[in-house]
């Protein structure tokens, strides 16, 4: 892009967004712009074209902090100044009226630069100002201006199965325009509400630039026996009466499909969490443990023998009333 350029465009114009758009609202704009003008949408569009071109051009300057910055002082340092050959001002003043109002003179001094022999010439001072580029030469008289356009991000979901997330998997995507399935190597602990970006496989560039990022949005799929917590792992077992009274070995299970041991202290409650260490979710972060809740199992049906037996045991138990503190806490 010629320096001239960012005089005679309104990025902000271009994108459709005010001057003091945060970065976040810029974004947005640049994407849904993107995807309404994109070559691929709108194939054998030169206008459609063209207006994407402009579009990345406009989002190039403005997305990246340092460039906005400049464009801005640019901008604000006159409507309608120009750079023109030899030095000689254009239809709305040259290099002199630039660097006046820089420098707090007045509109009728003059300030004189010296040519490259001796101490600097015009790109010198301006490559200074702008990021040390140099007129006519392909770097651009401003940083970056007139460089390759970064594809766009490529936003998709995906659903996984609880197992998949946990553990991590390979999966095939079909994304985009693209022609063939994308492999996607899934992390081991993503969550659901996680966001995973893969650098490069997102849109490519309309000028050679860098390939734009995949994200995907993730969702995992509700396990019948595990529920996720963190980094840990929780599940309900069932205790029959006589083994939370008297007291037992049980076998839990695990997301791998194993069983471990777990011992049952004698009058364990209903509500008690048993910890089985390192058998949770495991990520770069670290390792959770599987936390297995204690559920008191009732009996539904019972032989004769076995209710005269619980009411023979009802009968000799104390005549304590477990709801006692219960109530005194609730009339408090």
């Amino acid at each position: 892009m010629a320096s001239q350029d960012w005089f005679d465009k309104d990025f902000y114009q271009v994108l459709g967004v005010a001057k003091d758009v945060s970065a976040a609202d810029l974004k947005k704009a640049y994407r849904k712009l993107a995807r309404q003008y994109h070559p691929d949408s709108n194939p054998g569009d030169a206008a459609a074209e063209a207006r994407f071109k402009e579009i990345s051009e406009a989002n190039s300057v403005l997305s990246d902090p340092e460039q906005r910055r400049e464009y801005d002082q640019v901008r604000a340092m006159g409507s309608g100044a120009r750079f023109t050959a030899g030095g000689q001002p254009g239809a709305g003043g040259g290099f002199e009226d630039i660097f006046s109002g820089l420098f707090n003179q007045g509109g009728g001094g003059r300030t004189t630069f010296r040519t490259s022999q001796g101490g600097g010439d015009y790109d010198d001072i301006l490559g200074g100002m702008f990021g040390g580029g140099r007129f006519g030469q392909p770097s651009g008289g401003f940083r970056g201006a007139g460089g390759p356009t970064p594809g766009a991000d490529v936003a998709a979901s995906i659903t996984l199965d609880f197992d998949q997330a946990i553990t991590g998997d390979t999966v095939q995507l079909s994304v985009g325009h693209r022609a063939k399935p994308l492999t996607v190597r899934i992390p081991e602990g993503v969550a659901s509400g996680q966001k995973i970006r893969l650098r490069g496989k997102g849109e490519p560039s309309p000028d050679g630039g860098a390939p734009g990022d995949l994200v995907l949005d993730v969702t995992v799929r509700p396990h019948p026996v595990f529920e996720r917590d963190g980094l840990n792992l929780r599940v309900d077992v069932p205790v029959t009466f006589v083994e939370a009274t008297l007291g037992a070995t049980i076998e839990v299970p695990t997301l791998t499909g194993d069983v471990v041991k777990l011992k049952v202290a004698a009058g364990t409650p209903s509500g008690r969490v048993l910890r089985v260490k390192g058998r949770g979710v495991s990520t770069s972060k670290g390792t959770g443990d599987l936390l297995a809740t204690v559920v008191i199992a009732v009996p539904s049906h019972l032989s004769a023998e076995a209710t005269a037996a619980l009411e023979a045991f009802a009968a000799a138990s104390p005549d304590d009333n477990p709801r006692e503190a219960l109530l005194e806490k609730a009339k408090a």
